[in-house]
């Protein structure tokens, strides 16, 4: 299947008429609506493609089943590469010819902080072809790493990631910043309470006595670890409830004490 097929889309398709299809498509597929997550990367591969005017005019250049070149007239290697990819032969460049897939892979912060393997979707004109590929842990967004040899052909694959925003943590660099709620007798008597980190691993947290609301404690080591194995930290912003159930007779003392 090609990328306009992935997409539902002619070959002769205009930009506007490509974007409408991938959107629809996209919301249709998307992980967080339930939907195939490999679906949803091989569409986002296919626009990814389509929509860049030179990436598009590669892959409309890529030999497809069947497909015969012809050689007449090659008077070496370098006409032969000339005819089969559109540009000048590794002897010509003097470097070896190495044809790259650049793809977009969305991850989650979970991904990034356990460093998991994922099997990706590479669309070509003989089909989508699926190869497995690691997560480098503490992967930043954007960053766009080199994986080589592994795309069809024996190409490298080029994989630029994204991260999910996460409902409960905020990342900087390394760092990870969350809220929690504690009871207000926490916050004045101090305790212990309980949080779960991007992995869902519990983490106590031990709260001070006298500790202010919006008081931020850091768990030194817990947070995103780089690949050296460093880590960063984890940072509780504390906020705190005040409970429904407050005696009368406390009340009248706090009243009292506050003059």
């Amino acid at each position: 299947m090609s990328y306009y097929d992935t997409l539902g889309v002619d070959r002769n398709a205009d930009a506007d008429t490509i974007k409408r299809a991938y959107r629809k498509l996209a919301a249709q597929h998307h992980p967080d609506r339930g939907g195939d997550t490999a679906k949803f990367q091989e569409l986002q591969s296919a626009y990814e493609t389509l929509s860049d005017p030179q990436k598009k005019a590669q892959y409309d250049h890529q030999p497809g089943p069947g497909q015969q070149f012809n050689f007449h007239g090659a008077h070496n290697i370098n006409d032969i590469f000339e005819q089969m990819f559109g540009g000048a032969g590794p002897f010509r460049q003097q470097q070896n010819f190495r044809p790259q897939t650049r793809m977009t892979l969305w991850v989650s912060l979970a991904d990034v902080a356990a460093g998991e393997r994922r099997m990706v979707s590479i669309g070509t004109h003989g089909g989508v072809s699926m190869v497995e590929i690691a997560i480098p842990i503490g992967i930043d967004d954007g960053a766009t790493v080199q994986y080589g040899g592994i795309a069809p052909g024996g190409g490298d694959l080029l994989v630029t990631f994204k991260i999910h925003p996460h409902p409960a943590w905020q990342r900087d660099g390394y760092h990870l910043t969350t809220e929690h709620t504690v009871s207000m007798w926490d916050c004045i008597l101090g305790g212990e309470t309980e949080i779960r980190d991007v992995l869902g691993q519990k983490i106590t947290v031990t709260i001070p006595a006298r500790c202010q609301p919006g008081t931020t404690l850091r768990l030194r080591g817990r947070g995103l670890r780089t690949r050296d194995q460093l880590a960063g930290d984890i940072l509780v912003r504390v906020q705190a409830r005040i409970p429904d159930n407050i005696p009368d007779e406390l009340l009248s003392l706090i009243s009292t004490l506050r003059g």
